[in-house]
C-alpha cells in the first residue's frame, strides 16, 4: 500500500510541556544493513546490539537514494527523491521543504549538529556571495552546526590532531588517506591492512564522540542532537587495532558473477560502470578481502564509541530521558557485482540498519523486537515527530513507525520498497553522450519486494528495464526482464511502480479545496 503519512489513529499522548525527552539522532555513513552481530554477521557490534535489545530493530530497512546528499535529503525531509529533487551531491535542496531540524526547532528544541548533513543550500534563498553556494557540504537549515565536520574539510579535527603533536603538512588528505608505510602483511593483503598514521584515540570517530559528550555534559534542558559519523565511509583505512580486528580469510566473499564482464552483461549502464576506474573493485581477491575486513573494523570502531556515548548517558542519568535513533544514509557494494561504493540498483547500496529506542514505559512491550516488514528512511522523520507528539508535515512520503514500536502491526502497511538513483552530471554530459540520451533521462527507479525487483530507467528504451526473479535468483545475477515467460510478471511490477509514483506525487495542497465557506482540508486516511 501507499505510505500515507501520519494517520490520526496512530497518535500517542506525548510528553507534557517541560518534560520533553532528549533526542539523540545518530547517522552512520555507508553501513550495510546486514552488518550487526545480532543478525549473525561476523562484525562485532555489542553496543548497537544492546541498543536494539532495548528498542526495536527494523531489519528490512531501505535507503531511498544514493549517494550521501540525496539520501540524507530523504532522511531529513521524509520525502522520496522524486519529490525533494536534490538528486546529486550538490543539487540544492528546495528551501520550501521543511526538515527534521526546523520541525524540532518549532517544538522548542535548539537542534545541534555534530558531523555533517551534506546539504546543498537553495541558492535562491541566500545572497549570491554567500559561501554556502560553493559547497554541497552545508549545514541543514535549522541546525546549529556547532560541531560541523564536513568530509571535504574536517578542519576542527585536523587542528586538534596538530595540537596532539601530529605533523600533517600542507596536504591533509595525504596524511589521512595514506596509512603507515611498510606495515606487516601488506605484501599479501594490500594497503588496507596498514593502520592509519593517527592512533585510535585520535581518530575522527573518537574526536567527534568527545565533542558530543563535552557539549551535552553542560546541557540540562531537553536537547536535540544530531550526531553524524563519517565511518565506515572510505577511505578504508582504520587505526590499530581495528585494521587487523577481522581475519580477511574469514570475511564473507562478495556476491558477484564469475567476471566483471558477466556482471556487466546484465545491463548497458552497468557494463560501463563495472569498468570505471573509481568504481571497479580490486581485481586481487586478497586485497578485496582485506578491504572488506577493514570496513568491518571501522564499524566496530564506531560501535565502540557509541558505547562510550551510551555509557555517558547512563552515568549522567539521561539514558531513560533520551530517544535514540540510529540510521544510515546508504550501504556500500564492497566488491559485490565487482564494484565499490554506492550506486545503481543493488541491495548492498540501499539496505541499511535502523534502530529506534524510546525509553518511556508505554513502549515496553516491544523491546527487543525485530521487525521484518519493509521500512524506509522516509519513515524516520514521521516517527520522530510522532514520538514527540507533533504534527507530521503533509510533504512526508513516509509513515510513522510508532505502531511497530508499540508491538503492533499497522494496517495497510507497505509490502515493497522504493528507491532511486540519478546519474546525471550537470558539469559534464558524459552519460548523455555515452547513451545518446538527455540529462533528464539519466535516472532510474526501483520497486522491490520479497519476490522480485523491477528497475525502470528514464532513458527507456535506450536503457531498457531490469527484472530480477528473487525467488530463483536472490543474488541478482541474471536480468530476466526480456524473458517472454515472465512478461506478465514484469508488467505487473511496472504497473505497481507507476501506481506507487502516482500515489506519492507531491500532496501539499491536493487535500485542500476552496468552497463557499472557505478552504477545507483532509489528510489521506482520515475520515470524511
Amino acid at each position: 500500500m501507499s505510505s500515507d503519512p501520519g494517520f490520526p489513529d496512530e497518535r500517542d499522548p506525548g510528553p507534557r510541556p517541560g518534560t520533553r525527552p532528549n533526542v539523540l539522532f545518530i547517522t552512520v555513513d555507508q553501513w550495510r544493513g546486514e552488518c550487526l552481530s545480532s543478525l549473525g554477521h561476523l562484525v562485532r557490534t555489542p553496543n548497537l546490539d544492546a541498543l536494539a535489545a532495548e528498542g526495536v530493530h527494523f531489519a528490512n530497512h531501505w535507503a531511498q537514494a544514493a549517494p550521501c546528499g540525496p539520501s540524507r535529503a530523504s532522511i531529513y525531509t521524509g520525502m522520496y527523491l522524486m519529490n525533494h529533487r536534490s538528486v546529486l551531491n550538490g543539487t540544492p535542496l528546495d528551501a520550501r521543504h521543511t526538515n527534521v531540524a526546523l520541525e524540532a526547532r518549532a517544538l522548542g528544541y535548539d537542534p545541534v549538529l555534530f558531523g555533517y548533513t551534506d546539504t546543498s543550500i537553495d541558492p535562491r534563498s541566500v545572497p549570491s556571495d554567500d559561501p554556502r553556494v560553493r559547497t554541497y557540504e552545508g549545514v541543514l537549515p535549522g541546525f546549529d552546526g556547532i560541531g560541523h565536520l564536513p568530509e571535504g574539510n574536517p578542519r576542527p579535527w585536523l587542528d586538534w590532531l596538530v595540537a596532539q603533536g601530529y605533523e600533517i603538512g600542507d596536504d591533509w588528505r595525504t596524511f589521512v588517506d595514506t596509512p603507515v608505510a611498510e606495515s606487516p602483511d601488506t605484501d599479501r593483503w594490500g594497503p588496507h591492512r596498514a593502520p592509519t598514521r593517527y592512533a585510535a584515540e585520535h581518530s575522527q570517530t573518537a574526536y567527534l564522540t568527545d565533542r558530543v559528550i563535552e557539549y551535552l555534559d553542560e546541557r540540562n534542558d531537553p536537547w536535540f542532537a544530531h550526531v553524524s559519523y563519517l565511518r565506515p565511509h572510505p577511505p578504508f583505512f582504520a587505526p590499530e587495532p581495528y585494521n587487523t580486528m577481522y581475519d580477511p580469510e574469514l570475511v564473507p566473499a562478495p556476491v558477484r558473477a564469475a567476471t566483471p564482464d558477466l556482471d556487466g552483461a546484465q545491463h548497458p549502464l552497468f557494463a560501463l560502470l563495472v569498468r570505471h576506474p573509481f568504481i571497479a573493485a580490486p581485481t586481487n581477491d586478497d586485497h578485496l578481502r582485506q578491504l572488506r575486513a577493514t570496513y568491518f573494523g571501522l564499524m566496530s570502531e564506531v560501535d565502540h564509541h557509541l558505547g562510550r556515548l551510551f555509557a555517558w548517558l547512563r552515568a549522567t542519568r539521561r539514558w531513560d530521558d533520551t530517544i535514540i535513533v540510529v540510521a544510515s544514509d546508504h550501504g556500500d557494494q564492497l566488491g559485490d557485482h565487482h564494484v565499490l561504493h554506492k550506486l545503481g540498483w543493488f541491495d548492498a547500496s540501499y539496505h541499511v540498519p535502523l534502530i529506534v529506542r524510546d525509553p518511556r514505559p508505554r513502549l515496553d512491550d516491544a523491546r527487543g523486537r525485530v521487525v521484518r516488514a519493509p521500512t524506509e528512511n522516509v519513515d524516520i522523520l514521521p516517527t520522530l515527530l510522532h514520538l514527540l507528539d507533533a504534527e507530521i508535515p503533509l510533504q512526508c512520503d513516509g509513515r510513522s513507525l510508532v505502531p511497530w514500536l508499540r508491538g503492533e502491526a499497522p494496517e495497510h502497511w507497505r509490502n515493497e520498497v522504493f528507491f532511486e538513483f540519478d546519474f546525471r552530471e550537470p558539469a559534464a554530459p558524459f552519460m548523455e553522450q555515452a547513451f545518446g540520451i538527455t540529462m533528464e533521462d539519466c535516472c532510474l527507479a526501483v520497486l522491490r519486494d520479497d519476490h522480485g525487483k523491477y528497475v525502470h530507467f528514464g532513458g527507456h528504451p535506450t536503457l531498457p528495464p531490469i527484472f530480477f526473479d528473487l525467488d530463483r535468483d536472490p543474488d541478482q545475477l541474471s536480468n530476466v526482464a526480456s524473458d517472454p515467460k515472465l512478461a506478465a510478471r514484469v508488467l505487473d511490477y511496472a504497473q505497481r511502480m507507476l501506481a506507487w509514483r502516482m500515489r506519492n506525487a507531491e500532496r501539499i495542497l491536493t487535500g485542500t479545496k476552496l468552497i463557499h465557506t472557505g478552504p477545507i482540508s483532509r489528510r489521506s486516511g482520515s475520515p470524511t
